[in-house]
């Protein structure tokens, strides 16, 4: 098959973007009512969502660098087949281990599944043109991730609405339609993502399994040797921290303002499906943002931006004040992603950027649980406005780490003084983040269950 262009590679990665988040949305509406009409309690329910988080911590960094090892395809084709297993699971779970199992394997299916085809995207488009700028890309992919979700969202209810058919509970029919979609999009998995492996068969997986390991290892020692890369993915401990306050505290300040948690309620379901929205509305900012700002300097002002959304959660009176808030928290929230993660692979070569992807991710697990802790400690002794307070300074506070990358962004291009070795690293490119060319020579959402009862999850 002949070589891919910049525009055939944006067209196929932002499909099966689309594609493989288009499920998800049908089944945020239904999940915790389904697992309710099966006899499981809301305690239950937030233990069997442990699966899926103790799964996805133990396996990040491991599927990484299998990834990088064994290739972006293979690895996302078992992540989207074990999704459709966990989602057939989900339509005839009766009791409490089946739904352990059924978010156990949804876990596998994340761990798998996390930085795989945005690896592929990026490695593809610098392959056919190495001045390429993908950001691009990774900005209309936050636009599509909000489109995706809201329309399966909106259908999901819609499908609710029709009510049972025959023997089918109404909340059952989302998950068999997201089955279907998880089938199409496992077959236009297969036919569009073009990778070439240079070997294949039994003996190459053997050795890709032998080789991850090592692979995680470079990638880990990438942040020992690269400073900016260093301050990019401590990024996530500040962003995972902060972004409890308005995925798990939000709905809590809204059933403050509006007087009780049914009204509440009442206002977050449209509210939630604006929010998503807003995230395609911010992400399609990024390439003005770009042109504008820089990437450094635009995502560092876009963390001060979300601190301040937050605080206006925490301190406006009224729901009004508090849903504009929140909608401007996800505008900017749909801006940051594409610009933080543009910065991040200008700072790895292709043969350990998954494994990078998935340390950077890996931040926010212990930041999100370290700050459920806290911020709810917080809000409990003092109010929820004191621990939105708190949230917000905490995502404001990490716009400094940006300084590195936004220094190695002004350098000019061109070979690494041995001076600059002891700030850069070892083969890191004085081009820096923001400019073609790899910086280095590889010679290296937060539980869905309650997102789904309280607010969108995280799209990184």
């Amino acid at each position: 098959m002949t070589a891919l262009s910049v525009r055939q590679v944006r067209f196929r990665y932002l499909t099966l973007y689309g594609l493989r988040w288009l499920p998800t949305g049908l089944l945020t509406p239904v999940m915790i009512l389904l697992m309710q009409e099966r006899g499981l309690s809301l305690s239950q329910i937030g233990l069997v969502a442990t699966a899926q988080g103790l799964v996805v911590l133990a396996l990040e960094l491991p599927t990484g660098g299998l990834a990088d090892a064994l290739g972006r395809k293979p690895v996302l084709v078992v992540a989207w087949a074990v999704c459709l297993v966990s989602l057939v699971l989900f339509v005839v779970a009766d009791s409490f281990w089946m739904f352990f199992l059924v978010w156990a394997l949804q876990g596998v299916y994340r761990a798998l599944d996390s930085g795989p085809l945005e690896s592929w995207y990026v490695d593809a488009t610098l392959a056919a043109d190495p001045k390429a700028e993908y950001e691009r890309g990774l900005g209309w992919a936050g636009t599509v991730i909000g489109v995706a979700i809201g329309a399966g969202a909106l259908l999901g209810g819609g499908l609710v609405a029709l009510g049972p058919v025959g023997p089918l509970s109404a909340l059952t029919l989302p998950v068999l339609v997201a089955i279907a979609l998880q089938v199409a999009a496992l077959v236009a998995l297969t036919a569009l993502l073009v990778e070439h492996r240079h070997a294949q068969g039994a003996a190459a997986v053997r050795a890709s399994v032998a080789e991850a390991p090592r692979m995680v290892g470079q990638a880990v020692g990438l942040l020992r040797r690269n400073r900016v890369l260093l301050a990019l993915v401590a990024v996530e401990l500040f962003w995972g921290f902060g972004m409890i306050t308005f995925e798990s505290l939000l709905p809590v300040r809204l059933a403050e303002v509006v007087g009780g948690a049914d009204r509440a309620a009442a206002l977050l379901g449209p509210a939630s499906s604006a929010a998503w929205l807003a995230n395609a509305a911010g992400a399609a900012l990024t390439p003005l943002l770009l042109r504008r700002l820089g990437a450094a300097p635009a995502a560092a002002l876009m963390r001060v931006l979300q601190g301040v959304t937050v605080v206006g959660m925490g301190l406006l009176a009224g729901p009004v004040g508090v849903l504009i808030a929140y909608l401007a928290c996800y505008t900017v929230h749909g801006a940051s992603n594409p610009l933080h993660m543009g910065l991040l692979h200008r700072q790895v070569d292709g043969p350990y950027r998954t494994s990078v992807l998935s340390l950077n991710s890996m931040m926010g697990q212990p930041a999100g649980a370290l700050g459920a802790v806290v911020l709810t400690a917080v809000a409990d002794a003092t109010s929820i406005t004191v621990a939105m307070l708190v949230g917000g300074v905490v995502l404001a506070v990490a716009a400094p780490l940006y300084l590195p990358a936004w220094r190695a962004g002004r350098r000019t291009p061109g070979p690494v003084a041995e001076s600059d070795r002891g700030e850069h690293g070892p083969g890191e490119s004085a081009a820096g983040p923001g400019h073609p060319g790899p910086a280095l020579d590889p010679a290296g959402p937060v539980d869905p269950v309650l997102a789904a009862v309280s607010a969108p999850a995280r799209s990184d």
